[in-house]
């Protein structure tokens, strides 16, 4: 087992002899480690946190502590992230409260840059990125292949589209359209499909172009939310299919 002498690892913690604790780190004894995880320096693991394998994890980075919630009265909540991510420097991932679900999830094969702060009972799917300084505040949900631009914070209860794409500096307060494209002029707009990343997510011309069809009525005609949706369920396609529920579930509304 490769434990830098200065590390503190608590009697419990699960750290498997594949993985790498760098100096400095801390891991309490309710931290439960995958295969080959690499701890680079100064990172903190608390609370009942499990990580899948293959995870590195950068310096004054901080999983699994407290959340940065008044109602917080100790109660024994967790942590969960699947495997390969990429955690990048001064990381704070908050475990759950009691009151919202009692977990905060993230998945696998993520990119959490610099400075990114994921609060309590977020929900974070595979294949993200969440650029610098991205904030999730408690309770937002971010779908598979999302991206959040760089100092973007995200209200709570919000939810972000999958593979949707939010420019750096966008205020996000309403849910985001999977697909979409959204960022901030002097306010916050959808401004169509994001078809540049799904084609890089492998999606075929035929897809693109129906998903186009649909945002075209939502965004560019005349047509209010309502009377878009009505012309949207009689395109075909199981990604024009999914934007419509993720409309029709939409608590805080979609930005538009």
């Amino acid at each position: 087992m490769n434990i830098h002498l200065s590390a503190v690892v608590a009697e419990g913690a699960v750290v498997p002899d594949s993985c790498e604790v760098g100096p400095f780190c801390t891991i309490g004894p309710d931290v439960v480690l995958g295969e080959d995880c690499r701890l680079i320096s100064h990172v903190v693991l608390e609370g009942r946190t499990i990580l899948g394998a293959r995870n590195v994890i950068y310096p004054f980075t901080s999983i699994g502590v407290p959340p940065q919630d008044l109602k917080y009265g100790g109660e024994p909540t967790q942590t969960e992230i699947g495997d390969d991510n990429t955690i990048r420097e001064c990381i704070t991932i908050s475990r759950g409260t009691a009151k919202g679900g009692g977990v905060t999830r993230v998945g696998s094969k993520n990119l959490l840059m610099a400075y990114v702060h994921i609060g309590h009972d977020c929900i974070v799917g595979s294949g993200c990125i969440l650029a610098n300084a991205a904030t999730l505040a408690g309770h937002v949900t971010i779908e598979d292949f999302a991206t959040v631009g760089a100092f973007s914070p995200v209200h709570q209860f919000c939810t972000v589209g999958k593979y949707a794409f939010i420019g750096g500096g966008t205020i996000v307060t309403q849910d985001v359209l999977p697909f979409s494209k959204t960022s901030v002029r002097r306010e916050n707009k959808a401004f169509g499909v994001n078809s540049l990343g799904l084609e890089r997510r492998g999606f075929s011309a035929d897809r693109i172009k129906s998903l186009q069809r649909a945002f075209r009525l939502l965004l560019v005609s005349k047509l209010n939310t309502t009377q878009a949706l009505e012309k949207i369920r009689d395109l075909e396609g199981d990604d024009v299919a999914l934007l419509v529920q993720f409309i029709e579930r939409s608590e805080r509304g979609v930005i538009k």
